[in-house]
């Protein structure tokens, strides 16, 4: 039996670059919605709408009575349409793909249950008037969709043949070292803000049971230790003489963390005001990706009839 997906692979076979950009599409709307999340919450607009999925007991809308505060809420919640539409979008280009990518189809199914249940987990946080845990689990629920987008976006550039390595298997292990220092840094910063000044509502809403500076701290020794892991990949990756867009995207690694330290210490210092802690959100998502990316680029899945690479270039490493 057909499905939908099905009939529309038959009328129509989209370009390799068409699959590219509607998986890029998620990536950017994921971060886009971790963006404007925060604005939400910065804004004090939590609970401008008081329930879900409904804005109000009686209205699915925002009403004129909840002002500014509902309008930015609601409008956060419109924009998770957007971001469905983006995965969608994956989900069927992927699928009338000639041939069809099975793997690519699945991690766009992913990321669709992924915004399902960040949604609802969106509107327990409301029920639950902003629960500081809540609040933070949504947060790396979105950072786990923008794993699996950024993932995506990149295996639509690659064939499905097995992957093999670009880079000596020390040098993969050191990457694997960034990304789980990193994602400890955002899980950390979850603290912070659990913990800080911005509550997301204008009402006594419960915080994390510790001191704000001290979680800003030790947040801050994380980042510290993924620049220095970061710092650690650019050289290495020089002395293995690792493919050119391996280095540049470790380059692009430093320059993000670099700007993303110098906002997270300006907003400490300032009284961490809304428009920097917007900022710092931005450049956490955007560090993720560059951390994925270099990660995903120490191995490639050359498309079939392609020849094939050394099956392991250690040996680079102990001739360096």
């Amino acid at each position: 039996m057909q499905t939908p997906l099905d009939r529309i692979a038959q009328r129509w076979t989209p370009a390799p670059g068409i699959v590219r950009r509607a998986a890029l599409s998620a990536v950017v709307m994921t971060v886009v919605i971790i963006v404007t999340g925060g604005a939400v919450r910065l804004t004090g607009s939590g609970l401008g709408c008081d329930t879900w999925p409904k804005c109000t007991d009686d209205s699915l809308f925002a009403t004129p009575e909840q002002g500014l505060h509902g309008a930015i809420e609601f409008g956060n919640r419109l924009l998770t349409y957007v971001l469905s539409a983006a995965v969608g979008w994956t989900i069927v280009a992927a699928r009338a793909a000639e041939p069809m990518r099975r793997s690519l189809t699945r991690l766009g199914w992913l990321q669709f249950w992924i915004v399902l249940a960040n949604a609802v987990l969106g509107g327990i946080t409301v029920w639950t008037a902003l629960n500081p845990w809540t609040v933070a689990t949504h947060f790396v629920l979105a950072n786990a969709l923008l794993t699996v987008a950024v993932l995506t976006w990149h295996r639509a550039g690659e064939g499905d043949t097995a992957p093999r390595p670009r880079v000596p298997r020390p040098v993969r292990r050191l990457s694997w070292a960034v990304v789980i220092a990193a994602g400890l840094a955002i899980v950390l910063g979850t603290a912070v803000t659990g913990s800080g000044k911005h509550a997301g509502d204008s009402s006594d809403v419960p915080r994390m049971p510790w001191d704000w500076v001290n979680a800003a701290q030790l947040h801050a020794a994380s980042a510290w230790l993924v620049c220095a892991l970061a710092v650690a990949m650019w050289l290495v990756l020089r002395v293995v003489d690792a493919p050119g867009d391996t280095r540049a995207r470790a380059r692009d690694l430093l320059v993000v963390l670099l700007l993303q330290g110098g906002i997270g210490y300006l907003q400490y210092f300032t009284g961490v005001p809304e428009v920097l802690v917007g900022a710092h959100m931005l450049g956490s998502s955007l560090m993720w990706v560059a951390v994925l990316r270099l990660a995903l680029s120490l191995r490639e899945r050359p498309a079939d009839g392609e020849p094939s690479a050394p099956a392991e270039p250690d040996a680079v490493l102990s001739r360096a």
